[in-house]
């Protein structure tokens, strides 16, 4: 339930603050006081779309921040906990716009995405105005309600509906696909098998590729690296051969130690050198021999690179990748050459996937012509009460030709306002005020339905008056028993059942025009009727006018 409404720089509104009660609350005040403008600022905290337009002029920020009691709103507790939000004293829903067009949303707080907000939106409040009187008009919508009505019953189907359409749309197109493989197979398997045999004729190692850039760039650079190993020989045993100075040192050492044994290690080391020199002269001699430069290899290394980078162009930048595609289309090949029998098992499938999604379409038809037949006749019951005593209401069932996403249902609103006249579209039909009290009907049926404690009704009365208006007043009064009611009215007879009366002031000081709320005490509120019924008058007429509806209100919600 709505305990509270703080809005603070929001269009008119400079600073209002207001308290709601369990029950019927009615806004109320002249034209262009700001009624719509604090169900505008009211949506906003609800996470609506918010524009920077809406900032007071000449200030910075606009916020709005609403204040729920959720004690009986479990769904509420249950998204609170699931973002790990403390709620031990209320639900706190807060909005921020600044003048750049910035916008902040918060929860006891806590900063969250809008989304966020507006998943606790969907299910504290539902907002009805004049537009939504206009959804009875869409073509889903009696499906939508029907399926509200017999959720209990329906909902069940209604999900086994969606995995088995979710299955049968997945064999569908699996079959589409294979049955247009086999249009194209002559032409797809050439493509397969040349690629094949292309891969598999290339016989590629993996590691390949790196050694072959390694003796490329051995083979391209064959005369630097001979030149070196040429010199580097010449510099070991050439005129100025290292072996030969090493032996001749290992000489000297050697007599020396004769007079000190300590240098025996040094002519040991010096031996030891000459060996692996040695060595090495022997391996430079043996390389020089043996790598002459193979022009035959080289254009063999050439062509062999050549190949690899075509290939890897055409099927993947490595040895893996092109690995796991020769894989891919040998398995293509494979189910194009046995094309024929899965085309035979995928069809017997969606067979049977057809025959399951048309018995459970079925179903569901039979349940939503149950459960329309219910809702509708609930419906007509309270048109009636709302001065349309002949009104009637049906649902026509037109089945779809082909499967949709929640059945084979085209359901669509008939009505007739007086009786011997045909039931017709209530598209072509209905006049505004009709409209109007048929969404009224509707919200009283579904009010439980809806989950949602508090109903904001913003200008439902449009196109309405007289003993309607009075009717359309009880119908409020009868939903507001079952939960919180927020309405904006400019109906007397609405505003009189009011357990609440707030009545909305635009005022003008200093230069600035602004929006003031009042809650109107007994005195008020006859003030206020006498304003709605008679503008200006102050008679005794119009008095005694505005507490008959007061009385007659009371002595209705009494009997209830």
């Amino acid at each position: 339930m709505l305990q509270a409404l703080h809005v603070h720089n929001f269009a008119l509104i400079e600073d209002a603050r207001v308290e709601f009660t369990k029950g019927f609350n009615v806004f109320t005040g002249e034209t262009g006081a700001g009624k719509s403008i604090l169900i505008d600022a009211f949506s906003i905290a609800l996470g609506a779309r918010a524009s920077a337009d809406y900032v007071r002029s000449g200030t910075d920020a606009l916020t709005v921040q609403a204040v729920f009691d959720i004690e009986n709103c479990p769904a509420a507790m249950k998204l609170l906990e699931e973002q790990g939000i403390d709620y031990e004293d209320g639900l706190f829903l807060r909005r921020r716009i600044t003048a750049a067009g910035k916008s902040q949303a918060s929860i006891n707080g806590m900063q969250v995405p809008l989304a966020i907000l507006r998943a606790f939106a969907a299910v504290l409040v539902d907002v009805h105005g004049q537009h939504e009187n206009q959804a009875l008009l869409k073509q889903d919508f009696p499906q939508q309600l029907t399926d509200l009505y017999g959720q209990a019953e329906i909902a069940p189907v209604l999900e086994g509906y969606h995995t088995a359409f979710a299955a049968y749309n997945n064999a569908k197109a699996e079959l589409e696909r294979l049955q247009g493989m086999g249009q194209d197979r002559e032409r797809i398997l050439d493509r397969l098998e040349w690629e094949i045999e292309e891969i598999t004729n290339a016989n590629l190692q993996q590691g390949e590729l790196d050694e072959l850039h390694e003796e490329w760039k051995r083979l391209q650079n064959n005369g630097k690296i001979m030149q070196a190993v040429s010199d580097a020989n010449e510099l070991v045993d050439g005129k100025y051969s290292a072996l030969d100075a090493l032996a001749e040192a290992r000489s000297k050492i050697e007599g020396a130690a004769r007079y000190d044994s300590s240098l025996a290690a040094n002519a040991e080391l010096l031996e030891s050198c000459w060996l692996t020199l040695e060595e090495c002269h022997k391996n430079l001699l043996d390389y020089l021999e043996n790598n002459e430069f193979d022009g035959e290899r080289a254009a063999y290394v050439e062509q062999r690179l050549d190949l690899w980078y075509r290939l890897q162009k055409k099927y993947g930048a490595d040895y893996e990748a092109i690995a796991a595609y020769l894989h891919k289309v040998q398995q293509e090949a494979e189910e194009l050459h046995a094309i024929d029998r899965s085309i035979e098992a995928k069809t017997k499938e969606l067979a049977q996937k057809t025959k399951e999604l048309t018995a459970l379409a079925e179903q569901l038809t039979a349940l939503r012509q149950k459960y329309a037949q219910l809702l509708t006749k609930e419906i007509t019951a309270h048109i009636a009460d709302l001065a349309m005593p002949q009104g009637k209401i049906e649902i026509k069932f037109t089945p779809k030709e082909t499967f949709g996403k929640n059945g084979c249902d085209d359901m669509v609103f008939l009505f007739s306002a007086n009786e011997g006249e045909p039931l017709l579209e209530l598209s072509k039909v209905a006049s505004g005020g009709e409209l109007s009290r048929i969404a009224l009907a509707v919200k009283t049926v579904l009010f439980n339905e809806l989950g949602v404690p508090t109903m904001i009704f913003d200008e439902i009365d449009t196109g309405i008056g007289g003993v309607t208006a009075q009717k359309m007043a009880e119908k409020i009064a009868v939903i507001a028993r079952k939960g919180q009611v927020i309405c904006i009215t400019h109906l007397p007879q609405i505003a009189s059942f009011a357990d609440r009366h707030i009545k909305i002031n635009k005022v003008s000081a200093e230069g600035r025009t602004h929006t003031q709320l009042e809650a109107l005490d007994e005195a008020g509120r006859i003030d206020e009727l006498m304003r709605m019924t008679a503008g200006a008058s102050t008679s005794e007429a119009a008095r005694q006018n505005a507490e008959e509806l007061l009385a007659n209100a009371a002595k209705f919600k009494n009997a209830r």
